[in-house]
């Protein structure tokens, strides 16, 4: 079994969301751990490629993550409208794992509303899994894993890259490599100047500069769209604009709240309360500080299109530098039972809303584009962990070969690998640049 500072060294991290690290993660003992395959972003379809491609590896990853945390069983969350994946997986799975089929909604790739779908299990307000006997784990982790028992260390990421491109793909590609150099991969861009969404449509950011910009261990996908888009408009607005037209715009009609996947488990978080509170300036909204930013009140929910969570973020932000505390921030315990099944969002309702119902909504995984993936350079950043950044351990001039570790964590983190062999050509404060060469110098 590998051992959590292994797991470290081969550089694992959350490849699902913010960059946890696996080994931490990993740590301490529970009784289920569950696999989020749910992968509820639109257009977005990496998770599902690599269960369909590399399930042997991810299975690996699973045993050995099972022993880690001395789990009782292992069940993987997967869209119950993907048929013939769900039955290839659970006629692989041994013992112990299981396949729980989801509904095709959002989000149900939030843990909290996983482990709720899964397990039946309701995570306390503010809480983590662990406070109701569960670890989640994304797909492309536990792949990460498998391949960690066969000494290999992260190098590689996989991601979809979708919308306004000739051809939406998922690629497997090296960490370092610019998002201009996936979407040309993806056969380029349909139409002129577009713009990047780095992510899923839903909790993604716009990216001004995909030339210089890459490939971390959380980049997930990337998405095409025009600079007119509805969405791309929305998320370019400031604060300023965001607050003056809520303050102006809201009715309270509280569809915001009545469909926030957080309150339909019973938290106490209701965005039309945030909204009211813009006509107070200094008013603080008790449950802001449980909003998991998911974005369905703002991409959704919202009949006037406004921006909830963005209102209950800047919230959230003035509670938790108030320092005051919610001793018992339950709103309704059984709340989830009672109203999540009639207020689910269907997804393809969520892509109409989000005007995306015009791009193609698959991403095969190109085996040949993946293979020939090259690039003469990459730039790998120091952090792509929650935590400081990582120490460098090679200066400027030295030749690296791929896979040697070139970074070191300094407290909460993973070590950091080169993606390809080459020479290393600068190395700043938040990233090292490897330059491809013929071979290393005598």
């Amino acid at each position: 079994m590998i051992i959590p500072q292994q797991i470290s060294d081969a550089g694992l991290v959350g490849a699902g969301g913010a960059g946890f690290p696996t080994h931490v993660k990993l740590s301490n003992p529970s009784e289920i751990l569950v696999v989020n395959a749910a992968e509820c972003e639109p257009l977005l379809h990496k998770d599902k490629e690599i269960l369909r491609h590399f399930l042997p590896d991810v299975i690996l990853g699973l045993e050995n993550a099972k022993k880690c945390i001395q789990a009782e069983k292992v069940v993987i969350g997967l869209k119950e409208k993907y048929a013939d994946l769900v039955a290839y997986v659970q006629g692989q799975l041994p013992p112990g794992m299981d396949v729980a089929p989801l509904k095709d909604v959002y989000p149900s790739g939030d843990e909290f509303i996983l482990v709720y779908e899964t397990l039946g299990r309701v995570i306390p307000p503010g809480g983590l899994p662990s406070q109701v006997g569960a670890v989640v784990m994304n797909v492309e982790t536990a792949y990460n894993l498998g391949q960690a028992m066969r000494n290999i260390p992260v190098t590689e990421k996989f991601l979809t890259v979708a919308g306004a491109v000739e051809h939406p793909v998922t690629l497997r590609v090296p960490i370092g490599c610019t998002l201009a150099q996936c979407v040309a991969a993806a056969g380029g861009a349909n139409i002129e100047n577009p713009v990047y969404l780095v992510g899923g449509p839903m909790m993604g950011y716009l990216e001004d500069s995909p030339q210089s910009a890459c490939v971390t261990k959380t980049t997930g996908g990337i998405i095409l769209l025009p600079q007119n888009h509805p969405l791309v408009v929305k998320m370019q607005r400031s604060w300023q604009e965001i607050s003056r037209i809520a303050r102006s715009a809201c009715d309270q009609c509280s569809f915001c709240t009545e469909l926030c996947p957080r309150n339909l488990l019973g938290h106490p978080i209701e965005p039309h309360k945030a909204m009211r509170s813009l006509l107070f300036a200094d008013a603080l909204v008790p449950g802001t500080q449980f909003c998991s930013g998911c974005n369905l009140c703002s991409r959704y929910s919202c009949p006037e299109g406004l921006d909830p969570r963005n209102v209950c973020q800047a919230n959230r932000r003035k509670w938790q530098e108030s320092g005051e505390k919610w001793e018992n921030p339950w709103f309704r315990k059984n709340r989830a039972s009672l109203m999540m099944r009639n207020r689910q969002t269907p997804i393809p309702k969520l892509i109409q809303r989000l005007g995306l119902a015009s791009y193609e909504n698959h991403g095969p995984l190109d085996w040949e584009k993946s293979d020939s993936f090259s690039v003469p350079a990459v730039e790998i950043a120091w952090k792509q962990h929650i935590g400081a950044p990582c120490r460098p351990l090679i200066k400027e001039g030295d030749w690296v070969e791929r896979g040697m570790k070139i970074g070191e964590p300094t407290g909460l983190g993973a070590a950091i690998h080169a993606s390809i062999s080459g020479r290393v050509a600068k190395i700043t404060e938040n990233c090292v640049r490897i330059e491809k060469d013929n071979q290393p110098k005598e």
